[in-house]
């Protein structure tokens, strides 16, 4: 499962970053950007780190937080501020007994259009709640970042697991 997904997240990588690609004969128009480069490594250990601080129920550990970042979650819900995102995430967190992340692939990203760096992450969320039960889900994560390093914004999207 692990070489599937890096492979298409590589593949994934390559059509963003192609700048030989003729943007004319796309039959879209990206509506945010379609012109990438690869990002600073620095933003990823940022995410990474966040994961990390998710997997040990230590969220107050890194202070990456614009006081107004947006997420945006998969479950359609959106939360406005620092302040509101971390009691979500607090509360949340706190009902689990533990979570392991288990990344398959990041990739910085630096939107040379719109000037922002990003940073794209997939992998599996394994969570166990307080009364025992198991989730497990695969997570797709984009985090973008303003000019301060700070993370602006997040928009996540989630799926079953997937088996062979």
């Amino acid at each position: 499962m692990k070489h599937v997904t890096i492979a298409f997240a590589t593949m994934l990588c390559v059509c963003f970053l192609n700048e030989s690609t003729a943007q004319s004969a796309a039959p879209y128009v990206a509506d945010f950007s379609s012109s990438f480069k690869m990002g600073d490594a620095t933003y990823s250990n940022i995410i990474l780190n966040l994961w990390k601080d998710w997997d040990d129920n230590q969220l107050t550990r890194h202070d990456y937080f614009a006081d107004t970042v947006t997420m945006w979650l998969s479950d359609g819900s959106v939360t406005h501020g620092k302040a509101a995102n971390l009691e979500g995430a607090t509360k949340f967190r706190g009902g689990l007994s533990k979570s392991k992340s288990t990344l398959h692939a990041w990739v910085p990203l630096y939107s040379t259009d719109v000037k922002l760096n990003m940073v794209a992450v997939w992998g599996i969320e394994e969570d166990t709640h307080a009364d025992g039960k198991v989730e497990l889900r695969e997570i797709h994560e984009v985090w973008w970042f303003n000019k301060d390093g700070k993370v602006t914004g997040m928009r996540q999207w989630n799926s079953a697991p997937w088996k062979m």
